[in-house]
């Protein structure tokens, strides 16, 4: 048991823990965690649905629950339709009048051109009464207004044709596409309160736990279920100071744990910077080994969360991991 830790050993003895296949004590105990992912809906309402149960495996995007949606399936409709009455007036704007009314105003020109035509012919014929003397100047005076009159009203129906071609004025095809941005804006919200009433599985992993039933009324942010996924199990280990020499992130670890199958192993992902459980006192040679440094590895194999471990380095690295007292 050279290169451990006196205490560690003899507590190892005293207390019955495994040794290494070389006789040595474990570099460090510890135990399995595990970090959940509780999926909750961020409103409240009655639990619909129930999609998986406890101990379930899930694959990522599989459906878990869902809310009672009755009322945001209402609202995204009605935005639906807001949206397509935006884009029908974009539309609309975005051209001329329809062939309809433009054929309506290509008539009253038409109408407006046969009444000057009238006018313009009886201005004529009154200026060469009143020039032979057969007719009195009042009736030049009517027939002139009567045809000023006429003028003017072809020149609105002409100008009125030629509007009729022309789309919505920049400001209004401006104020039109905006509508339709936010009426789709609205909507996309709409679908992302639908499916945050109804979530699926970020990723794959167990279904540890559901904490609601079908019927059930669920505050808003309360979890639902509570998932697994294997690569957020880890060991959480506790490594006396006198065995961190040497003991780096990667560093790989042979684990035992009881039941388990021989073979384990874990790399180090994490090193706590400073020690923990220290005690109040003067640090000297002799209280240096009551230091313990936390320290998170993953495991190869899936390992099932609160199981205690004990680690050891792997063949091939004990060399590397300086575990002496020897100061």
């Amino acid at each position: 048991m050279s290169g451990f830790p006196d205490w560690l050993a003899a507590l190892a003895l005293a207390v019955g823990l495994p040794f290494g296949g070389d006789g040595s004590p474990p570099l460090a105990h510890g135990y399995v965690e595990g970090e959940y992912l509780r999926i909750a809906a961020p409103s409240a309402g009655t639990l619909e649905s129930l999609s998986v149960g406890r101990g379930a495996q899930v694959a990522a995007g599989a459906p878990l629950f869902a809310i009672d949606r009755a009322t945001a399936r209402a609202e995204r409709d009605r935005l639906a339709a807001a949206l397509a009455q935006a884009r029908a007036q974009q539309a609309d704007l975005a051209t001329g009048r329809r062939p309809q009314e433009v054929a309506v105003l290509a008539a009253q020109k038409a109408r407006a051109v046969a009444a000057l035509r009238y006018s313009s012919a009886e201005l004529a014929r009154q200026r060469e009464l009143v020039a032979r003397k057969v007719s009195s100047p009042d009736k030049l005076d009517q027939a002139l207004a009567a045809y000023d009159r006429d003028r003017g009203q072809l020149a609105e129906a002409e100008a009125q044709l030629d509007v009729a071609a022309l789309a919505a004025r920049p400001e209004q095809r401006r104020a039109a596409d905006e509508a339709v941005a936010q009426a789709e804006a609205a909507l996309v919200q709409a679908d992302r309160r639908l499916a945050d009433l109804a979530p699926a599985a970020p990723v794959a992993g167990l279904v540890e736990d559901t904490l609601y039933n079908p019927g059930e009324w669920v505050p808003a942010g309360s979890p639902v279920v509570s998932l697994l996924p294997p690569e957020r199990v880890k060991l959480v280990l506790f490594v006396a100071e006198t065995a961190m020499a040497g003991l780096v992130p990667g560093t790989v670890l042979a684990v035992r744990c009881d039941g388990c199958p021989p073979g384990l192993s874990a790399r180090v992902t994490r090193i706590a910077s400073q020690a923990e459980y220290t005690p109040p006192v003067i640090y000297s040679v002799g209280s240096r080994e009551k230091l313990v440094f936390r320290v998170e590895a993953a495991p190869g194999q899936p390992l099932n969360p609160g199981l205690p471990v004990d680690v050891w380095p792997e063949e091939g690295q004990r060399p590397g991991i300086a575990t002496g007292t020897g100061r």
